[in-house]
């Protein structure tokens, strides 16, 4: 889309001229512009081939229950506005113990008026791809029907996972009593953190972007902080420091939990690199 169209589209939103609109990086789904208003306020404009009225959804519950997100503006299925939050984009020591601590506090809220269950009131996006959250009992079956086998199936329909890789994930599926908690906490999760999902300013984390969230095991979060690569040992220092991290985690939990992104990249990216690292994963805990 281009920008004087985005233009139009924020203006007729909002009920107000639009004076500059300028692509931003990123937007691995969808587009993102900043935009100045007439009034001289600067709101970030997001469109793209997704529901963004969900995502408009998912910012306005986390940032309800304290963590720091943009402020929505306008959402609607084709049109997300948000504030403008400015950011150094120097991920520092200091800026990975606030994440830590940020996300310590966010997994200490459980559902509030549901049952204990895992789940979220709505379902919800990852990337593209839609994120089923009916209210489940079982940890296990929820991360075994919801996230492994719900994405393990959408990829080897579009032909991206392996007849012989989709049954060892479903091998392993079939276990997962025996390798998860039967009933952890059930945490408030963002679901998608990773250093382009941060907007950083001065060792502090002033916002978290385009999350993916419901209520599951803590550690599934941890687990995609290690997929992803962004943090390091300060980041897990300072979340054990805060919350605490069980042991096991590191020793074949987050293998686990590590199935799920590395299956989302792969229905997503379609290419050996992640089939590869499916494989590896699924080799670490001897399948």
């Amino acid at each position: 889309m281009s920008q004087p169209d985005v233009g139009s589209r924020v203006a007729d939103a909002l009920d107000t001229a639009v004076e500059e609109v300028s692509a931003l990086e990123g937007g691995e789904v969808g587009a993102v512009f900043r935009t100045t208003l007439a009034d001289g306020h600067t709101v970030v404009a997001k469109t793209g081939p997704t529901p963004l009225g969900v995502e408009a959804e998912m910012l306005a519950f986390l940032g309800d229950r304290g963590l720091p997100v943009p402020e929505v503006v306008h959402g609607s299925d084709d049109l997300l506005v948000v504030e403008y939050v400015a950011g150094d984009g120097d991920l520092t020591a200091d800026a990975e113990r606030d994440a830590a601590r940020h996300l310590a506090a966010l997994h200490e809220e459980s559902p509030r008026k549901e049952r204990r269950a895992y789940g979220f009131p709505f379902d919800t996006l990852d990337g593209p791809y839609r994120q089923p959250n009916p209210w489940t009992e079982s940890w296990a079956a929820f991360y075994r029907d919801h996230r492994l086998l719900s994405v393990a199936a959408k990829a080897r329909a579009a032909g991206a996972l392996s007849a012989d890789l989709f049954a060892r994930v479903e091998s392993l599926a079939a276990d997962l009593e025996s390798l998860l908690p039967s009933s952890p906490p059930a945490s408030l999760l963002h679901g998608d953190v990773w250093d382009e999902n941060l907007v950083v300013r001065d060792g502090e984390v002033r916002a978290f972007l385009d999350p993916a969230c419901y209520f599951g095991h803590a550690e599934v979060e941890l687990a995609y902080v290690d997929f992803a690569g962004s943090f390091g040992d300060v980041f897990f220092d300072a979340y054990e420091a805060a919350r605490g991290i069980d042991a096991g985690f590191f020793e074949g939990r987050r293998e686990v939990y590590q199935l799920y992104p590395v299956l989302v990249h792969l229905l997503y990216f379609g290419d050996d690199r992640y089939a590869n690292r499916l494989r590896e994963t699924l080799e670490a805990l001897g399948r």
